[in-house]
């Protein structure tokens, strides 16, 4: 369990990195302390973090639970929302063992291998909001707040002059732009199937294609509960410690807003891709099957003469002629030329 702990205030900021719950420093009045923990192995110790800041066992039950929908729940002395993050990995090898759900985005314009793929895994970030105190815990170290604490050490923005409810708006507006930098890379690789679509007959680009379809119902599934929640957040003022935060959860909701309605736009894309796709597929069979059928055409009437001439009657006045054979066969050959030079005419290839 890694745990990380930052005391700030408008003058002054501080971070540690404990081994333990208890060496966790007490809330300071005056200041406020963001507490993040990465890795939820250590269910004895974290309980006992719940117990000592006063936290529900519902709650505790719930940060654990890490596959159910996200959610938001309001408490006597905090507030409990939960959400996904969807985060980059560096390297394919580094999380291939981890029980969480991987995207391997396809190549673009040449075979790549396992490592050199875009890696993307999806985490629940649990957070609680108190009045001096905000705890975030997710399950799989690194997330995407190595921005915010940048902002909060260096005095960058307006963190430190707010309270917890400005800071978790922060983080979750942190997570929300990872939301559009996988939409992103995603969009890359429906522009390459789009180069694709009409020049390929690979019988796996309908399976890429299904698979980046499934992949995009992955990040809605993750994007939209939390669009929802803020909503919710709103309405009731679970966050509203200050109206000064109103507008900025409206534009966040706005910007979620934009992404499901980013990752809408990309599944109908992707459709549209597929049906060029099989429509260049169902041209190319209908190439060939034009192709036996005036081969097969030609056919017909010479194995008819075929036919003819292969029946064992004894009186047949051709069969006697010394030029009836070769005389069969240049009419066979005048035919073939004539049918082939009637296909052409007609352009039927």
């Amino acid at each position: 369990m890694d745990i990380s702990v930052i005391t700030f205030d408008s003058n002054s900021a501080e971070i540690k990195s404990e081994t333990s719950i208890n060496e966790i420093p007490p809330c300071q009045d005056d200041k406020t302390m963001w507490l993040n923990i990465n890795g939820l192995q250590d269910i004895e110790s974290i309980t006992k973090l719940a117990r000592q800041f006063g936290i529900h066992p519902l709650t505790i039950e719930d940060i654990f639970n890490t596959k159910q929908q996200p959610k938001v729940e309001r408490f006597e002395n905090y507030t409990f929302i939960s959400f996904k993050s969807i985060q980059q990995e560096k390297s394919f090898h580094d999380i291939q063992n981890k029980s969480v759900k991987k995207f391997k985005f396809l190549p673009k314009k040449k075979k790549r291998t396992l490592e050199d793929r875009a890696e993307f895994s999806i985490d629940q970030i649990s957070m609680i909001v108190m009045k001096n105190l905000l705890i975030t815990m997710q399950e799989i170290q690194g997330d995407p707040f190595y921005g915010i604490r940048k902002r909060i050490l260096e005095n960058a923005g307006q963190i430190r002059k707010m309270g917890t409810d400005y800071l978790a708006y922060s983080l979750i507006d942190a997570v929300v732009d990872d939301y559009y930098l996988t939409i992103t890379h995603l969009q890359e690789d429906i522009e390459n199937f789009e180069d694709r679509a009409v020049k390929t007959t690979d019988e796996t680009f309908t399976i890429e294609i299904q698979d980046t379809k499934k992949y995009l119902f992955q990040i809605k599934q993750a994007m939209t509960p939390l669009r929802d929640n803020l909503a919710t957040i709103s309405r009731q003022k679970m966050l509203l410690l200050n109206d000064d935060l109103k507008p900025f959860l409206q534009d966040l909701e706005e910007n979620l807003n934009n992404a499901v309605q980013m990752v809408e736009n990309c599944r109908d894309w992707l459709s549209n891709i597929m049906q060029v796709n099989l429509s260049v597929l169902s041209y190319q069979m209908n190439k060939v099957m034009k192709m036996l059928a005036i081969v097969s055409s030609i056919f017909i009437p010479l194995t008819f003469i075929a036919g003819v001439y292969g029946m064992n009657f004894q009186f047949m006045p051709e069969l006697g002629q010394p030029w009836g054979y070769p005389v069969v066969l240049g009419c066979m050959g005048v035919i073939a030329v004539i049918m082939i030079i009637i296909f052409k005419i007609r352009h039927w290839f």
